[in-house]
């Protein structure tokens, strides 16, 4: 987040509604990802993540403080994994896994639709065109309206981010499910090496973002998706 500071500087009430927005993405958002990861496990046969408490919507039950404080000042991180025993799963531990996988990107996708329905269906307005006018001049009402765009944003960027298929996120899984049989076993191979991958892809995503492969993915079908959910 410190990276959007000189956004607001017109309008510092507009930080704190960015602000309150972030922290319910991260407390509501990564939760329920985490929650549909165990649902879906559950329901598929294996009941790992319910004994380990992490059947709730409880965001105490999944969020790490560290993943937590990361997505609040830079816009990334982690909630604490869900345990999943793929060997216990319906469909087999290959096809089993990712759908379990794919429940947790799903959910942001189903949670940004969810904030969206007041903007939807006209329930919440906005006098300003544009979010930067709202930003920079909003006030009182513009403010739900922006409240809301944040959490279905932050939902959105979590979701596709979360499908990109290097391992440890869930598009990994996905992607291993869905290839043929002995595709899947030679991408599983860069596993050891995904989250050094991850990281470098982060990094040169602050360093020089026009040249991020992972922000090329997000513009890609982010608007898409954004407007489909509007």
């Amino acid at each position: 987040m410190i990276f959007y500071l000189s956004e607001f500087g017109e309008n510092p009430a507009a930080l704190l509604v960015y602000v309150a927005a972030t922290a319910v993405a991260i407390f509501t958002g990564l939760a329920f990802h985490e929650f549909s990861h165990a649902w879906a496990a559950n329901e598929l046969g294996d009941n790992t993540a319910a004994r380990a408490g992490r059947l709730t919507l409880n965001p105490l039950a999944h969020l790490d403080p560290i993943g937590s404080a990361l997505v609040l000042l830079f816009g990334f991180g982690w909630a604490k994994p869900t345990p999943v025993n793929p060997w216990r799963l319906r469909g087999g531990p290959r096809r089993g896994n990712a759908i379990v996988a794919f429940a947790g990107p799903a959910s942001n996708f189903f949670f940004a639709a969810l904030a969206a329905l007041p903007l939807r269906f006209g329930l919440v307005e906005t006098r300003y065109l544009s979010i930067d006018s709202i930003i920079r001049r909003g006030s009182g009402e513009d403010f739900l309206f922006l409240f809301l765009f944040f959490i279905i944003s932050i939902n959105i960027l979590l979701g596709i981010f979360n499908l990109i298929p290097i391992p440890p996120l869930d598009g990994f899984k996905v992607a291993v499910g869905l290839l043929p049989r002995e595709a899947a076993r030679a991408f599983e191979r860069i596993e050891p090496w995904g989250p050094g991958i991850l990281m470098s892809l982060i990094a040169i995503g602050f360093i020089a973002p026009q040249l991020s492969p992972i922000g090329w993915l997000i513009d890609l079908v982010y608007d898409d998706i954004f407007n489909f959910i509007l």
